[in-house]
Order: C-alpha cells, then structure tokens, then sequence
C-alpha cells in the first residue's frame, strides 16, 4: 500500500541523499518525492510517498526520526489530511492533428470539466495546469488519450500533503511530542532492535570498496 510521510528537516547540502539512502537500505521504493521551504527558518518541507506494507509505516517513521537532520515526521492518510498533486499536460493541437484546429476547442471543453487551466497556447500544442488529487490527474490523461488526442509531455510533482485542522496540543502529543517540547519530535520508545538503524551512514565510495 501507499503511505504519505511529510517530514520537516533541516535545510543543508546532502539531505535529499540521506533520506533517499535510507529508504535504500529499507529496501523500500520511494513513489514520489517533493521538498520546498516550510514556514520554519533554515527548514524544509518533504513529502515522501512510498510504497510498503501497512505494517512497515512505524519502522519507515522511526528511521526518519534518527536521522539527526529531521525535525518532524508525520504520517498523514486521506482521511486525515489534504493531499494535491500538481500536473502539467501538453496535448498536440494543430491543424495535422486528425480534428484539426477544431480539436482546440474539445481540449478546452474537456479542460473545464476536469478544471484544469489552459497556460500555454502555441501553433502545434495546448499545454493544461491541473491541481487535483492523483486518481483526478489519471482520469484526465486516459480521457484525452481515449479521445485520440496525443500526449505530447506529462510533468507530475508526486503528492503534497497537509493534515487538516491546526497541530493542537492532542495532535502534537499523539505524534510523540513530548512536555515542553517544541522543536524536535522525541523519537517513539517502543522500538525493537530492528527498527533503529544508525545515525551516521558510511561514505558512498565506502561502501562501494
């Protein structure tokens, strides 16, 4: 199954390749991938979608909370929370396409029933921007492809997510936050020996030698 992890962690050179190299030696397939500024100083946002089973999501968390770069870590499902993924979608438009100039005008019916946006009109192509929740996005795609449109280019950003609501005291405590605390999530103590990886991780060449 998929699960959806937003972890806050420090903005220096080299933390996308901890955190990848994490997953990596989980042995777990990271889906998508998206890392931006957060509201915090010298933090970045990351929303690390992957796919594991149900019962892999307290190892997965709790690696990434002994990586000294985290901040936070969250694992938020659909019920829980508001996730969008953002999708640019240029579709061939020109007078050699079967419909003509007139499959411009379809391209645009179709826009507006999925509310996607229209932000690039040139001679040979229409380019869509549509905001949306994956399976949205999907059916978008397999209508314009079973419309005998052609898919020129597709640009995905993977899953953002949000948790609904503001982090109120009783959030922050069922996501292990202990008294007092405000900075840095403590890591779970109810941890076997197999779920507690190291915090350093060897050179690349290291490993390779």
């Amino acid at each position: 199954m998929l699960h959806t992890f937003v972890a806050l962690v420090q903005d220096k050179p080299g933390v996308l390749t901890r955190v990848a190299s994490l997953f990596r030696r989980l042995n777990i397939n990271i889906v998508s991938l998206t890392v931006g500024e957060s509201e915090r100083e010298d933090t970045s946002r990351m929303t690390i979608v992957c796919e594991a089973p149900e019962t892999a999501a307290h190892r997965i968390r709790a690696s990434l909370y002994k990586l000294e770069i985290t901040v936070d870590v969250d694992e938020i499902s659909r019920s829980e929370g508001v996730i969008r993924e953002l999708c640019l979608i240029k579709v061939a438009a020109g007078p050699n396409e079967p419909n003509g100039l007139h499959s411009r005008s379809q391209i645009f019916e179709l826009s507006n029933v999925f509310r996607a946006r229209v932000v690039d009109l040139a001679p040979e192509s229409i380019m869509l921007e549509m905001t949306g929740s994956s399976s949205k996005i999907e059916g978008l795609v397999q209508v314009l492809r079973e419309s005998g449109y052609t898919i020129l280019e597709v640009s995905r950003t993977g899953r953002m997510a949000m948790r609904r609501g503001k982090h109120t005291s009783r959030v922050l405590k069922a996501l292990g936050t202990p008294s007092g605390v405000n900075n840095r999530l403590a890591v779970p103590p109810d941890l076997s020996a197999d779920e507690i990886i190291p915090n350093e991780f060897p050179d690349v060449h290291e490993e390779e030698e």
